[in-house]
C-alpha cells in the first residue's frame, strides 16, 4: 500500500471523491482500473467487479434547486448518492468489466466479452433517450469484437 491521502479538498464533489478514495486504500481487493465523471466515479476491481461512488445530483447555484441525473451510480432507481465505493447491484450479464468510462451525464463498461453496457442519462445506445438506472447491454454492439 504505501500511500497517504492528501488533505481533504475543498467542495463537497471533491470531498465525495476524496471519501471514496480513502475507502479503496483500505480495502481488500484494490481496483485495477477507475474512471472519474463530473461528481462521481467508477472503479473495477481485480476481479472485474464494478463500484462506484459520489452524486448524482447538484444544486443549481442560479434558483437553488436541485439538478438530478438518474442512474448515474448504477444502483438503480432513487440512488442519488453513496459516499463510499459500493459494488453495482448489475452484473453486467456475468462477465467480467474490464474497462469503464464516466462522463457528466453517462456511463460505460466493456466486458471481457466484448459487450458495452451503458446507464446514466442521454442518448445511451438503446435507441431511444430513456434513463437507465443501472447497466443496460447496448444491443447494437452484441457478437462484435
Amino acid at each position: 500500500r504505501g500511500f497517504e491521502l492528501p488533505a481533504q479538498p475543498e467542495g463537497e464533489g471533491c470531498a465525495v471523491r476524496w471519501l471514496c478514495f480513502a475507502a479503496l486504500l483500505r480495502e481488500a481487493n484494490p481496483p485495477a482500473r477507475a474512471a472519474g465523471g463530473w461528481r462521481h466515479s467508477h472503479l473495477i476491481d481485480a476481479e472485474g467487479r464494478l463500484s462506484s461512488c459520489g452524486a448524482a445530483a447538484e444544486e443549481d447555484e442560479e434558483n437553488g434547486d436541485e439538478d438530478e441525473f438518474p442512474g448515474l451510480l448504477g444502483h438503480g432507481e432513487g440512488v442519488l448518492q453513496l459516499k463510499t465505493p459500493t459494488r453495482l447491484p448489475s452484473v453486467l450479464g456475468g462477465e467480467r468489466a474490464i474497462g469503464v468510462a464516466a462522463s457528466r451525464y453517462y456511463s460505460l463498461a466493456l466486458t471481457a466479452n466484448g459487450a458495452v453496457w451503458s446507464w446514466g442519462c442521454g442518448k445511451l445506445g438503446h435507441g431511444d433517450r430513456e434513463a437507465q438506472w443501472q447497466p443496460k447491454k447496448v444491443e447494437a454492439f452484441a457478437g462484435q469484437r
